[in-house]
């Protein structure tokens, strides 16, 4: 056990070096594997589970002394045990919050008494017990690197002095043993899985940096060196000592901002090693960062001009799923090593005229294109001579700057107008899990000699901008103010700041010390960034690293807009990766640090704290759109804070909250976080808030953390299915009803579920919202229909409601989600006789028969599975087969699918169709018998039994029995008995001995052993399985007969 948690867990180093277990599915595993050990521990040794540890396995629990019962003595706050040792100390004591245990029956008894609890009480106790084997038999017994001989002297030990409490910590030794190797199996399935770096990826990578570095001003690095020029014969740089470790080769990294890096490059990834030793010529191979997938993330990471500089570029550097195929990378190693300290948003202080000169001279750089005005006041060329004469005047603002360097005194900064300036046309990317999309390019501009179409708000507004651009503080401030009084959500008043070159200075005056005109500068910008033109010209500006760096500020009411003005704009995939490159994740987690969470009534201090965590939630939001920054969220210890506000009681916080969870939801790791930290009980609770928001958010949270069977559970038993019944009948919130929907599909997976949902009359409310409804709100509600249409009570319900027809209908739709699940809902239904006369009767048969020709596999699969009941109910089934045109030549080319889901169901249709002597010839003519045989070698339980099940049916006809031993079918079916599956056994011995009515198959099966396998099941308690191994024997017994009759007379 103590090599698996060193080398198989997944740990991450907090401040004091102390590791902690992450919340990751193999560490899941892990625990559980380690969980139930223990539960059966005193079942299957009893006499080890009543020994005594050497030393008490001590930890922090969550455990109150009231859980304890029957066999603890209760005193206070303290519990102890009444099983003792030898020495008369229990083996069990709780003492405030500390817990000692001594025996592994009293460690299975609190894992038992923690119940849903267990998983994290075997957490903190492995956290607190990085070596557990040594408090429980002794310092010999400890993991150590290399050959441990320690168990051969132990050996000898009980060999010589006969010593029974040796012998027992041998034998408890090599069940732990047995343990440590079990868990480095299971983990070592999922290590394998990860792709790895090698030489070529590296030198590839490298080469393709060279062609971007150099001295200029433009290019993305100074320099890029190996630190050795001697490669061998393998392609690795790093010494054969090094190699060993995984390590390929090593460079010297010369950014244009920061200081020289040295990094490793190994087949696990990226990191910062220690750099050159002095005066020893070697290296200080230690990691000092994160393990990054390659060069180009590694750099992203630390060096902003890297990232600034490289976007410049033509080529389209970091088309990142292309460049990853190309170089066969791995993901990143998700570790931190405590140590590190480099803070990656820090820069150098400069003067006041060296700030004005790079702030100008990186607005310049945009300056090559124009903003013009908009369609929205068809604009002249007399906005463009405004413009013109504004640029000439070159107005100043004599604002201090914030990076003043002491004893120099401020000069006027000169300020470039945006009317220069234009939007790159891009679409907003929204990946993840995010649906948003928006429009994102501008409009045509005509131009018209006439100056009287533009509104006067236009006119008011670059009046204003003169002295916003020129004046004093104190008339900036003015200007500020007065620009507020115009309605700023109007999209004429938005665009005509940025056409008369005001968006500009306002992201200059964020650089300011004034900390009025900062303020003013922000409520405007928060404003105006609702637009998706204004969005893209702040990130042009580079106006997200300034407000990053505002996070910092120890005024609160700046760093709340800042925070908003991100979440307005990092709504595009660009956005959000400046605010993650600059440090702006950590900062916005920050943000949620409030020792004021779950207060019902705060003080103004605790208010404006929990507001300034309602702003960073906010942006956090809109950041987690990004698969990266869900990443860089988790990473930052997002996620208890998370947890902690989703106590709280205050929807405006809890919207922004629940939002961000439901977006990082996608994630596997962060629905078992949301899993084990509780959440799913505050979710269930808001469900019955009073803002229709608030549920929606909640909902699309249980929608996407359903998939996991144990959060569908724990919806039920905190009673989380009625209010989402009730959630229903709100069909006028179509959003709202989307996720409602969407939860309740998810939730009816589990049978224990849909009882639920019965007597909430769930599925009457579901069939009579499956018309008038937009896609999102059919898809989920056809989805749920299915899952519950698994109850027969159900379908009948639904055929009572007149659900079928317009299930029917909808089977002549587009939506590739929808076709998927209305296939399924179909089929389900198509099991009761009286259901499949109403979809034969709306002709449902033919619409199914017809999803085969679509091109997504998902919908193949669902209308092939669908078939397979309507063949069994309907009247004159074989007729109405035949009747397709085409239908069955279309069956039998799907055998020729990639997809195993598709490959299943398609077989489990033809052993219907084959049902039908007609239907059996005109298949066997299409080819179905070579075809069933080219997939008999697959390792695939629901394709071998389908596939089985196919065989038996189709050996009904001619001389199909001999085609399938010539096409070699029969040895590769003899292999399935060996499944674990009953049903693939049933299957594949009526297969057999269908096949075994051939003298030829009898003898290919005798030679492949199946008379051993088959005695086996002779003794089945499945009557079918039972006579099918008994014929199969008796038909290979006879030809034996009948051979040694022929052969001896």
């Amino acid at each position: 056990m103590g090599a698996a948690l060193a080398r198989a867990a997944q740990w991450t180093a907090a401040g004091s070096g102390t590791g902690t277990l992450e919340l990751t599915p193999l560490n899941e595993s892990l625990l559980n594997q380690i969980i139930k050990f223990v539960d059966d521990f005193s079942t299957r040794h009893p006499q080890e589970a009543a020994f005594v540890f050497r030393e008490p396995l001590e930890w922090k629990t969550q455990l109150s002394c009231s859980v304890f019962g029957e066999g603890y003595k209760i005193d206070g706050t303290t519990v102890q045990s009444e099983a003792r040792g030898k020495d008369g100390q229990p083996l069990l004591i709780l003492t405030a919050s500390t817990l000692r245990v001594r025996s592994f029956d009293q460690l299975s008894r609190s894992l038992q008494i923690a119940m849903e609890k267990r998983l994290k009480e075997a957490q903190a106790c492995l956290e607190a017990n990085r070596d557990p084997i040594v408090k429980i038999l002794g310092p010999e017994y400890g993991t150590i690197e290399g050959e441990d001989t320690s168990m051969l002297h132990l050996l000898d030990k009980v060999k010589n002095d006969n010593d029974p409490e040796t012998e027992m910590k041998m034998k408890i030794g090599h069940l732990l043993h047995q343990l440590d190797l079990q868990l480095l199996n299971s983990s070592l399935k999922q290590i394998s899985l990860d792709v790895r770096l090698n030489p070529a990826a590296i030198n590839n990578e490298v080469n393709f940096l060279k062609n971007f570095s150099g001295k200029g001003e433009d290019t993305v690095l100074e320099s890029l060196e190996y630190t050795s020029d001697y490669t061998f014969s393998n392609g690795c740089r790093a010494p054969p000592w090094r190699q060993m470790h995984g390590e390929i080769c090593y460079l010297v990294i010369k950014p244009h901002d920061t200081d020289p890096l040295y990094i490793t490059c190994s087949t696990t990834g990226v990191f910062l090693n220690g750099g050159q030793l002095k005066d020893k010529g070697d290296i200080d191979y230690e990691r000092k960062s994160e393990v990054y997938k390659d060069i180009v993330s590694f750099l992203r990471e630390q060096s902003p001009r890297f990232v600034a500089n490289m976007a410049k570029q033509e080529c389209n550097f970091f088309e990142e799923a292309t460049y990853e195929k190309n170089c066969q990378l791995m993901e990143a190693v998700d570790a931190k090593v405590s140590g590190q300290s480099q803070n990656l948003y820090d820069f150098t202080e400069k003067s006041v005229s060296e700030k004005v000169k790079s702030s100008a001279a990186r607005r310049r750089s945009i300056d090559k294109k124009k903003f013009k005005p908009s369609m929205k006041w068809l604009s002249t060329s007399h906005s463009d001579k405004v413009a013109k004469k504004d640029t000439e005047e070159g107005r100043t603002v004599s604002l201090k700057s914030k990076k003043k360097v002491s004893g120099i005194s401020s000069e006027p900064v000169k300020t470039q107008p945006a009317s220069k300036c234009e939007t790159s046309g891009r679409f907003e990317e929204v990946s993840g899990s995010s649906s948003e999309t928006e429009e994102d390019e501008e409009q045509p501009v005509h131009h018209q000699e006439g100056n009287t179409d533009l509104p006067s708000e236009y006119w008011g507004i670059q009046k204003l901008a003169k002295y916003l651009k020129g004046g004093n503080p104190t008339a900036t401030l003015i200007a500020l103010c007065s620009m507020r009084d115009y309605n700023l959500a109007q999209e004429t008043c938005q665009l005509a700041i940025r056409d008369v070159g005001c968006l500009e200075v306002l992201i200059n005056l964020l650089e300011t010390e004034e900390l009025k005109c900062q303020i003013g500068s922000l409520k405007i910008l928060k404003e105006i960034s609702q637009n998706t033109l204004i969005r893209h010209a702040i990130a042009d500006l580079e106006g997200l690293p300034i407000m990053v760096k505002i996070l910092d500020s120890p005024d609160k009411d700046l760093k709340c807009l800042a925070a908003e003005t991100i979440a307005n704009v990092a709504q595009f995939k660009e956005a959000r990766r400046t605010v993650r490159q600059h440090g702006g994740i950590k900062r916005l987690v920050g943000m949620l640090e409030c020792a004021s969470v779950g207060s019902t009534s705060l003080t103004p201090h605790q208010a404006k704290d929990t507001e300034i965590a309602r702003c960073g939630a906010l942006a956090l939001w809109s950041c987690s759109k990004s698969i990266k920054n869900k990443e860089a969220i988790r990473k930052a210890g997002g996620i208890p804070l998370l947890a902690r506000w989703l106590k709280c009681s205050h929807a405006n916080i809890l919207i922004p909250i629940v939002g961000t969870l439901q977006e990082c939801a996608s994630e596997p790791s962060y629905r078992l976080a949301i899993r084990t930290e509780g959440m799913i009980e505050n979710l269930v609770k808001n469900l019955s808030s009073e803002h229709e928001e608030l549920q929606m958010h909640c909902a699309n949270a249980i929608f996407k953390c359903a998939e996991d069977k144990e959060t569908r559970d724990l919806v039920r038993q905190h009673g989380g299915l009625q209010p989402l019944s009730v959630l229903l009948g709100n069909s006028e919130n179509k959003k709202l009803l989307a996720a409602v929907t969407g939860a309740i599909w998810k939730c009816a997976i589990s049978v224990e579920n849909v009882s639920r949902f019965q007597e909430y009359k769930v599925v009457e409310t579901l069939v009579g919202l499956l018309t008038d409804q937009p896609e999102e709100v059919l898809v989920n509600t056809v989805g749920a229909l299915g899952e519950c249409c698994q109850e027969q009570i159900n379908r009948t319900i639904i055929r009572k409601c007149d659900g079928i027809p317009p299930l029917v209908k909808l089977l002549t739709g587009t939506n590739q989600a929808l076709l998927v699940n209305v296939t399924k809902a179909v089929g389900a239904c198509a099991k009761e006789p009286e259901n499949m006369m109403i979809v034969d009767r709306l002709d449902g048969v033919r619409l199914i028969w017809s999803l085969l020709k679509n091109p997504n596999p998902d919908v193949q699969a669902n209308a092939a599975w669908a078939i397979c009941p309507c063949i069994e109910n309907a009247k004159d089934a074989g007729e109405m087969v035949r009747s397709f045109v085409g239908g069955l030549e279309l069956i039998v080319n799907l055998l020729k699918s990639k997809n195993k889901e598709v490959l299943a169901s398609v077989c489990a249709a033809i052993t219907n169709i084959a049902k039908d002597e007609e239907n059996l010839a005109v298949i066997t003519d299409h080819g179905v018998i070579p075809l069933l045989s080219k997939l008999a070698n697959t390792n695939n339980d629901k394709l071998r039994r389908h596939l089985a099940e196919a065989v038996s049916q189709c050996c009904m006809w001619g001389s199909n029995r001999v085609a399938f031993g010539e096409a070699n079918a029969v040895a590769p079916l003899v292999r399935y008995l060996k499944s674990h599956d009953p049903l693939v056994h049933r299957a594949t011995a009526q297969a057999l001995y269908q096949l075994s009515e051939d003298p030829s198959n009898c003898i290919t099966m005798h030679e492949s052993g199946v008379v051993k396998l088959l005695l086996a099941m002779v003794g089945s308690t499945d009557d079918t399985l039972q006579e099918a191994a008994a014929g199969c024997i008796a038909n290979i017994r006879r030809l034996a007969l009948a051979t040694e009759k022929a052969k001896y007379g």
